[in-house]
């Protein structure tokens, strides 16, 4: 069975954290903590890994994976257009439990699935999530679980669904109650923001932000 690192262990958590760069350099998966849930991650520059991510869970081209970056400096290179209600969406919310998609840069290569020229980013406030993408860049990292099945709190459950499937589990003990993060669409012709998964970042916290440019038929 894939091994799993503790990461309030010292010992451990270095031994984790090389062998998960490895791992991701060589287009193999990762399970690792995030502020919300935990995630299961591929380099988001290698398409096979990016496949190998969609198999794991179950899941087809028709749903792609968000990406988790280190820094709001990421956002510039992978995004293009952002208007301009969206950066105190980010000064408020990132990091955090906040995905944007917004349009990608078009020179990108790479390829996560039918994403019709957008990218959904988040910026998440776990440590050792932010550390592992200072080192590796932008990673593919969608909830650890299989399609259909809950999204695992603990690096324990994610090995139950995942198993073998993925290299290296860190473990860095339970994580939020609140869920998966908030999506927030900003590629809207309006120029409006759609909340299309309700998650770790309040639709009332978002309408105190953003007023009339949040869409009001919001859906689920």
């Amino acid at each position: 069975m894939a091994a799993l690192y503790d990461c309030s262990a010292p010992a451990e958590l270095l031994t984790g954290m090389r062998l998960a760069r490895a791992a991701l350099g060589r287009g193999e998966l990762v399970v690792l903590p995030t502020d919300t849930v935990y995630g299961v991650a591929a380099d988001a520059f290698s398409p096979r890994a990016v496949q190998r991510l969609l198999d794991a869970k179950g899941r087809t081209r028709q749903s792609p994976p968000p990406v988790l970056i280190p820094s709001t400096a990421t956002l510039e290179a992978l995004a293009t257009e952002i208007p301009d209600q969206v950066r105190p969406v980010i000064e408020a919310f990132w990091p955090g439990g906040l995905t944007l998609i917004l349009k990608a840069t078009p020179s990108l290569m790479w390829d996560l699935g039918e994403t019709h020229g957008t990218v959904a980013l988040r910026m998440p406030s776990d440590p050792i999530a932010l550390e592992l993408l200072a080192e590796t860049g932008p990673l593919a990292v969608s909830s650890a679980n299989l399609t259909g099945l809950p999204a695992a709190t603990n690096a324990a459950g994610a090995r139950d669904m995942l198993g073998d499937a993925v290299e290296v589990y860190l473990d860095a003990g339970e994580r939020s109650a609140t869920g998966s993060s908030t999506i927030l669409d900003a590629t809207l012709a309006t120029g409006r923001l759609r909340i299309v998964r309700h998650g770790a970042v309040s639709d009332v916290s978002l309408r105190e932000l953003l007023g009339d440019a949040l869409q009001q038929d919001s859906g689920a």
